[in-house]
């Protein structure tokens, strides 16, 4: 039996042979606070529960898909993906690798999904405001065997620029080492003395263009005031995680 729970299909023009999608936090095996379909193996659900709901995962993926998972820290490593059974210490992975699914956790953070035209290679980034800072979707762009205007970018759920509240610290991160004049207004002053709201798909479409990347798809979710469909940490502070996952078909296609 196939499970499908409540999933994201992107939409962009990715070719027929790129699989791609986002789950949600509905229809999985978690109790309160993770209820339900939590696939985070650090937040404090039960071992054995994220097992149950990762294999429902599995379900949704072409058959013999394998993920590669990460212990993501809100860094800009890009490592290959792998899946030899290691979780590597990274925030974004790689491959040209037909059923290897490139994945990323989140609840709040960015997931950026990157293929190419050509369906050569796939890639995953978990972009934190520090990750995003750091140059970690850059890093994705230049771990690519693929020229930067030859691929798309699909951005995931993540916290609205109506919520994502945050000091000037951040605001002056980006700003030493933004994408151009634009990355100013990504930025709009908050009721609270030195306090910004912050667009974080602004900021990555321009650090995206700036690398190069031109097709930009995705973006307008909103993790924070959307309750019923995603986890959000800011929101909830003990919560699940979601995932953005990417991966070329094998020759037998998806389930």
């Amino acid at each position: 039996m196939v499970y499908r729970p409540g999933l994201i299909t992107p939409d962009w023009p990715a070719p027929a042979t790129v699989s791609a999608l986002a789950t949600t936090r509905l229809g999985g095996l978690s109790s309160t606070p993770w209820n339900t379909f939590n696939l985070g193996n650090h937040v404090g659900d039960e071992a054995a529960t994220v097992a149950g709901n990762r294999e429902r995962l599995q379900t949704c993926l072409a058959t013999g898909t394998r993920v590669q998972w990460l212990a993501q820290v809100h860094g800009a490593t890009v490592v290959p993906a792998q899946c030899a059974g290691e979780t590597p210490e990274a925030d974004g992975s790689w491959t040209r690798d037909p059923g290897i699914a490139c994945a990323v956790l989140t609840a709040d953070c960015l997931p950026v999904l990157f293929c190419d035209r050509g369906a050569t290679a796939v890639a995953a980034a978990h972009a934190g405001w520090r990750g995003l800072a750091a140059g970690v979707l850059e890093a994705t762009v230049h771990a690519l065997p693929v020229a930067p205007d030859r691929l798309l970018a699909w951005l995931g759920p993540a916290i609205g620029p109506g919520a994502f509240e945050v000091g000037a610290e951040v605001r002056d991160a980006f700003l030493a080492g933004g994408a151009g004049p634009e990355t100013s207004l990504a930025f709009v002053p908050a009721a609270r003395k030195g306090h910004f709201y912050a667009d974080i798909y602004r900021l990555a479409r321009l650090r995206l263009q700036a690398a190069g990347v031109t097709a930009i798809f995705g973006g307008g979710f909103c993790t924070f005031s959307d309750r019923q469909r995603f986890y959000s940490y800011r929101r909830d502070g003990v919560t699940g995680r979601m995932a953005s996952l990417i991966y070329l078909n094998r020759a037998s296609g998806p389930p």
